[in-house]
Parts: structure tokens; C-alpha cells; sequence
């Protein structure tokens, strides 16, 4: 990974308007934001800057309003949680360009936060034109983007920005590739991955990328019965995609080229109705009965995952081996979480995970916080293990 600019880079920031591209893309019931995990992640870099004297000017997007504005998209609807979270005042402008923007910047003193209305209230945005990219950049002088979770989007506020102002990485942009880095990009081996979730076909690439850089590839979740059944399992009634049987073949066979280890399940959990408390047996897996479904894999499986993660000097995770959003068939998940953190405090893993389902999994295990880095990135994180180059990180390189 090229070097990048960070915040130590920037020095004597006093009075300069610094834009800041940070992810406010946040969960919104009844008109108030119900979780503010991504505005707890941008808040030391807005208070760093803040407090060195700065004119903090931030930019972000609201969900989709696809480049017209939408009351209910407008940012702010976010700002008086921005305000609790950082326990400051921020300002609001009602657009990211023009007279709004400008009139609210000339009103700032050293040191206070603004925020400028969804970027993608404007088909610029997305489109990343050079018309949009240069209204952006009249109000900064220095860009520095601090939203990971957006870095795989060549966006205005994302990419176009840093072409025209001196660009840096912010504190938590710096934490995911310093993260990411340690993962996959120079890690501590034997390197072992977790991948889990429900289809074979949402991540082939990501597959086929890993292979040939792990040791071991441990493939749980519904996914892992496409690869069963490719190797003859009967799965009976269990969530397999039987068309892809010979893409599951060929990643076998790219992994045995590559020499990384494949782990499949060798027991599951099995029920014959998907719910909560759902009468289940723990069978062989060449044993799973026709008018069942694996809903979780059975203990000796964990065995074998958790022997490969106490092996293992780096651990990559996305997605949970089971259907962990219902008792009973979160138990695997879940010891193979703990005990991914229990290695992890005692100093022997580096232990790296990301994606949606992942990160609600680590935290149903209540171990979240025990592991090296969790992203809360889904597309940018299966992209940057799928191996693809994230635009938003490329520009910030020092070579850029």
C-alpha cells in the first residue's frame, strides 16, 4: 500500500477552512439518528482540527435522493447528533455549493465545525464532474477525507476533491488502512480468513482474491453448502446456489494450487423450519437429512476453526458461520468470535473484520472491541479483500 498524508503532515492550520469528507450515512426512526457508531468514528479528526485552530467544514451524503434534494435526506435532520457526539456547536448550511456555503463559511471563527448540506443533493456528486468538484473546492484549502466507508466511490467529495487541494488521510481513514494494511497487504503469517454469509455469488471475487493470499480459508454461513454440495454432500432443503457448483470447484482448485487450506464444515446444526428455538439436531455433515437445512455448524467444526485461528498470526473476518440473528444457531458464531478476541488480548492474533452482518455478529458475541480493527465499511471493506483498488485511497497516496 503506498504511503499516504496524514494529519501529522498538516502543520500551522490556524484559520485555514479545511474540508472533510466523513461518513454521517447513519441509521435515522422517528426523525433521530438510532446509532452513531460512523459519527464516533470521524469525531477525533473534526475535534483534532478544531482544536488546532481550523475552520472545520464538513461534507457527506444522506442516503440515495440520486441528485435532487429530498427533505427527507437533508443533513439536518444529523447535525444535533454531530453537536451531542463532539459536545460542540456545529453550524448548518442548506447546500454544499453557493451562496449558502460561502455566506456560512465567512461567518466562521478559528476553531468552529460546519456542515454543508448532502453532497448528493447534486448530480455532480456521483457523476464526479470537474464543474462540481471546483464549486466544492472553492470553500477549502485543504481536503482531507476521513470516510473509508465511501473510499470505493470516485466521487466529487470522495475522489475529485483531492486533485485540487492538498489531500490527507484523517484519523480514522488512516486507522482502517494502518488495519487493512496488517491484515492482508503485509501481514503476519500463517493468515487465516473467516468467510461466512448466505450466498457464494455475492462473493466470488472476493474468494478468489483470498485464496491466493491466505493460508486458510474457513467458509461458513449458507455459502459453505454450495462448496459441500459441489464436493457430492447431499445439503437437503439448506440454502445452496447448485448452479455455481463449478465455481466453487474452480476456487478448490485455485486454493490447492495456491496451497491455502480450505475448511469446510465436517458437522452442521440442523432444523426443518427456519425460527427462533426451532426444534434441531447436530448431524454428520454426510448425514443431513433430505427434509432439513444446515442452519449453523456443529461443534466439531468449531473445533477446527478455533484449532486455525489458535494457529494463526493474522485473522481476516466477514461474515458469521451460521444464522446467527436466531437462537439457537448463533453458537458457533459466537465461540469462534471469543475466542478470536481471547487470542487477540493475549497478543498472539492480529484480528481485522468488517462488513454489515459481521460486525452486528462480533457484537451479538460482545467482543467487538477485543478485536485488532473492526471495520464498519461494507462495500469499501469487501472491496479492499476482493483486492480491487478504492479510488478514495489511491488519491491520497503521497505518489498521487
Amino acid at each position: 500500500m503506498a504511503a499516504f498524508k496524514t494529519l501529522d503532515d498538516l502543520t500551522d492550520i490556524a484559520g485555514k477552512r479545511v474540508l472533510v469528507r466523513v461518513d454521517l450515512n447513519v441509521p435515522v426512526t422517528d426523525g433521530k439518528v438510532s446509532d452513531t457508531t460512523r459519527i464516533e468514528r470521524v469525531a477525533p479528526t473534526i475535534r483534532e482540527l478544531s482544536q488546532k485552530g481550523a475552520k472545520v467544514i464538513l461534507l457527506a451524503h444522506f442516503g440515495r435522493p440520486k441528485g435532487e434534494p429530498v427533505a427527507d435526506m437533508s443533513l439536518s435532520l444529523i447535525a444535533p447528533a454531530v453537536e451531542e457526539v463532539l459536545d460542540q456547536r456545529v453550524a448548518f448550511a442548506s447546500d454544499c455549493i453557493g451562496a449558502p456555503a460561502a455566506d456560512a463559511i465567512a461567518k466562521m471563527n478559528n476553531g468552529d465545525i460546519l456542515l454543508l448540506e448532502n453532497t448528493r443533493f447534486h448530480k455532480g456528486e456521483e457523476k464526479n464532474t470537474p464543474e462540481f468538484v471546483a464549486e466544492l473546492a472553492k470553500n477549502g484549502d485543504i481536503y482531507v477525507n476521513d470516510a473509508f466507508s465511501a473510499a470505493h466511490r470516485a466521487h466529487a467529495s470522495t475522489e475529485g476533491l483531492a486533485h485540487h487541494l492538498p489531500a490527507y488521510a484523517g484519523r480514522t481513514m488512516q486507522a482502517e488502512l494502518e488495519a487493512l494494511e496488517k491484515g492482508l497487504g503485509n501481514p503476519a503469517r500463517p493468515v487465516v480468513a473467516i468467510v461466512g454469509g448466505a450466498k457464494v455469488s455475492t462473493k466470488i471475487d472476493l474468494l478468489m482474491n483470498l485464496v491466493k493470499k491466505v493460508d486458510a480459508l474457513v467458509i461458513g454461513g449458507g455459502m459453505a453448502n454450495t462448496f459441500l454440495a459441489a464436493n457430492g454432500t447431499n445439503v437437503g432443503k439448506s440454502l445452496c446456489e447448485h448452479d455455481l457448483a463449478d465455481t466453487a470447484k474452480q476456487i478448490m482448485l485455485e486454493a490447492a494450487t495456491a496451497g491455502c487450506a480450505i475448511v469446510l464444515p465436517s458437522d452442521g446444526v440442523v432444523a426443518r423450519e427456519f425460527k427462533a428455538g426451532a426444534d434441531n439436531e447436530t448431524v454428520d455433515i454426510n448425514a443431513i437429512p433430505a427434509d432439513a437445512m444446515v442452519l449453523d455448524v456443529g461443534p466439531k467444526s468449531v473445533e477446527a476453526v478455533n484449532a486455525w485461528i489458535g494457529r494463526a498470526a493474522t485473522l481476516v473476518w466477514n461474515g458469521p458461520l451460521g444464522a446467527f440473528e436466531i437462537a439457537p444457531f448463533d453458537k458457533a458464531t459466537v465461540a469462534a468470535a471469543r475466542h478470536a478476541a481471547d487470542c487477540t488480548r493475549e497478543g498472539q492474533l492480529v484480528s481485522v473484520a468488517g462488513g454489515g452482518d459481521t460486525v452486528s455478529a462480533l457484537n451479538h458475541a460482545g467482543v467487538a472491541d477485543d478485536f485488532t480493527y473492526v471495520s464498519t465499511a461494507g462495500g469499501a471493506f469487501l472491496e479492499w479483500m476482493e483486492g480491487k483498488e478504492l479510488p478514495g485511497v489511491a488519491v491520497l497516496s503521497r505518489t498521487a
